[in-house]
Formats: C-alpha cells, structure tokens, sequence
C-alpha cells in the first residue's frame, strides 16, 4: 500500500495517474461502497453512487490540496453523492427524504443483497428515522469506528456538534429498539 502523499503525487501527475487511480480504487471501493450503502441502503443504488464518486474524485484530483486527509477529501464526495442521490429519488418520488429512508429500509427483506438478522432489520429502520446528519454521524462513528476528528473533516461541523449528534442518535436508536420490541 502506497503512502497517501505519493499516491496523490502520482493521481496529480499526467503520465501515471491511470495506473494511480486504479490503485486507489481497488484500495478504496469497499469502503467507500459500505460506506455509500448505508446511506443510500440499496445495493444497486450503492454501486452507482460509488461509481460516481470515483468519476467525480478521478476528475477532481487535480485540484486536492492536501489540507485534508485524502481518504477524508474522498469520504466527503461519496458523502455528498449519496446525498444528492437520495435527495433526487426523495423528490422524484415526491416524498421527504427521512419517509423515502425509511421506505428503504422497511424494504430490506426483499433486497437480495441483504443477508441480516432482524434485530439488524430493526436497527435499520431506526436509523432511518434519525435527521439525515445524525444518521451519518452514527453510522461513521458505531459501523465505521471513525475518529471524531475525521467524522469532521468529512462532514465539515464542530467535534462538540458531532458528539452531540451521535449521543442524540444513540438515545432516539434506544428508543426505537425499545418501543419496537413493547409492540
């Protein structure tokens, strides 16, 4: 595995960045895939969105800077792709983006891709129903094990908003689980 200063060098430099850029997928997709799929929750949604991350970070690279981390800079595109994604198949469905969410994750048993339990089932659903950053935070933070540092660098907010935003998300998730299993 490259070190992350020479892999951007070689991304920026005409002459090697195919060969660079196949590196950094094949030493990125499957987190950035789980990653987008936990927001997006379908499978072939996730693949489409990871595949136009990867397009917008091939066409970007050139102008990274480094004042992130890379894996950072390209947390924050797949972040933003799956985003807009739901946000365009929430309106184009005429639905609020959280009942879209939530509409997918009701909708898991079906997809062929998911292999859960259903106490997974039903902490998907309760994440669905958090705001939208709340749901980021969480999953960065409980699937991903990120650092809160990183989590900020991604999403751009305080470490002190985060941590309020995944102790909010813990309590709602609680919650939920808790109410669910009384019915």
């Amino acid at each position: 595995m490259v070190d992350e200063l020479t892999l951007v060098a070689k991304l920026q430099n005409t002459s090697s960045k195919e060969i660079a850029f196949r590196d950094l997928v094949s030493q990125y997709k499957e987190r950035l895939y789980w990653h987008i799929r936990k927001i997006v929750i379908s499978h072939d949604d996730a693949d489409d969105v990871l595949q136009n991350t990867f397009i917008k970070i091939y066409k970007s690279i050139g102008s990274f800077k480094g004042d992130s981390k890379l894996f950072s800079w390209m947390y924050r595109i797949a972040t933003n792709e799956a985003i807009s994604f739901i946000n365009k198949r929430a309106k184009q469905q005429n639905v609020d983006i959280s009942e879209y969410q939530y509409s997918l994750a009701a909708n898991l048993t079906d997809d062929n891709w998911f292999s859960g339990e259903e106490i997974q089932l039903i902490l998907q659903k309760a994440i669905a129903t958090l705001p939208q950053k709340q749901q980021l935070v969480f999953n960065m933070k409980y699937f991903d094990d990120m650092k809160y540092q990183d989590i900020s660098d991604i999403l751009e907010t305080s470490v002190g908003g985060l941590k309020a935003s995944y102790h909010h998300a813990v309590k709602k998730i609680e919650e939920y689980i808790k109410n669910y299993s009384e019915d």
